[in-house]
């Protein structure tokens, strides 16, 4: 339904949706290939100016999810949406440096009054604990290093770890000692290297080099991928200024949201829509899943023209607050008038 009005946007915009942005099926999980997404931008891009080329043709084919909210709030109406929620770049700006990454005290009040009304999960390529300090919220789930440790509010709880940790689920759990020996190898290859910094996401090692000195960035990514090559155990990707070495299991963001709508119940139902903000490539694994369904909303956030699935669009944090704001007041809107 959702698609077959944005075929009518488009062709009323005089555009049409090619091939790229049809609902794909899902493939297996392989490890990912490296690839490069280096918007440098700080404040999720806001400072990139309107008319960035191909971004007005970009936009027409994955239209603002502001633009198109009545017809989100018409199609979620008598079903049970579900949020689902990136952090770094949607809830909070892109900045150089990663422990600063906080998101503003209005943003924290729009999400937890979404959660009030939706099940809500953030899921991050931090770690769950260093997420969790970030949002202070209570009543949403915590997925961490990429949805490979996932924990449930005390309120939803279904499951217990082997030591009593509620909610628990940590399908590379095996690999932590591994994980952590990798970490200190890390350490010591990039030591020398000016402005790079390791950040221990528990099941996901970042290699930042947002502060690195452009003439430097190729020889820490040689030094990174000559570290990992031969570990048949984990795979390396590049997100925006940062590499990610993780367990080269079939586990990702997209698998994640399927195992949180499980444990809300929800994994056969067919009057759910998933809704899922995100702005990295990471994030593309989550848009596939709800693509596949051919229900729900797949949302890129960003300022620029970059490849995704993703059917429709916001373009910075500010516009991701906006639009929770306006999800959480329509939500509410509808419970008053039915009472």
């Amino acid at each position: 339904m959702m698609m077959r009005r944005l075929t009518k946007f488009n062709h009323t915009m005089g555009f049409q949706i090619t091939h790229s942005n049809r609902p794909k099926k899902v493939k297996p999980f392989s490890c990912p290939t490296n690839y490069n997404d280096n918007n440098d931008g700080t404040n999720g891009g806001s400072l990139i100016p309107d008319d960035v080329p191909g971004y007005a043709s970009w936009l027409a084919k994955h239209p603002s999810a502001l633009n198109m909210f009545d017809s989100i709030t018409k199609e979620a109406k008598g079903k049970k949406m579900v949020v689902f929620l990136d952090y770094d770049g949607t809830l909070s700006p892109i900045v150089d440096d990663p422990d600063k990454a906080f998101m503003s005290a209005e943003m924290r009040k729009a999400v937890s009054e979404v959660a009030k009304h939706f099940p809500t999960s953030i899921i991050s390529g931090r770690s769950r604990e260093k997420v969790k300090e970030f949002v202070q919220l209570s009543n949403v789930y915590y997925a961490g290093s990429h949805g490979l440790d996932i924990m449930a509010p005390p309120r939803a709880v279904k499951a217990c770890d082997k030591k009593g940790n509620e909610g628990a689920f940590q399908p590379a759990k095996l690999f932590l000692p591994e994980i952590q020996k990798m970490s200190k190898e890390l350490e010591d290859t990039i030591r020398e290297i000016q402005g790079a910094r390791i950040e221990d996401n528990k099941f996901c090692i970042s290699v930042h080099y947002r502060q690195v000195p452009s003439k430097d960035h190729e020889l820490l990514k040689e030094k990174v991928k000559y570290l990992v090559r031969d570990r048949s155990n984990f795979c390396l990707t590049e997100g925006k200024m940062v590499l990610e070495v993780r367990p080269a299991i079939e586990w990702n963001k997209g698998d994640a949201l399927n195992y949180l709508l499980d444990t809300l119940g929800f994994s056969n139902a067919k009057d759910v829509l998933p809704l899922y903000i995100g702005d990295d490539r990471t994030d593309e694994d989550a848009f596939k899943v709800i693509a596949s369904r051919r229900e729900g909303f797949p949302i890129i956030v960003s300022s620029i023209p970059k490849d995704t699935i993703a059917w429709l669009s916001l373009r910075d944090p500010s516009e991701v607050l906006a639009f929770l704001l306006r999800l959480a007041k329509w939500k509410k809107s509808e419970i008053h008038f039915f009472k």
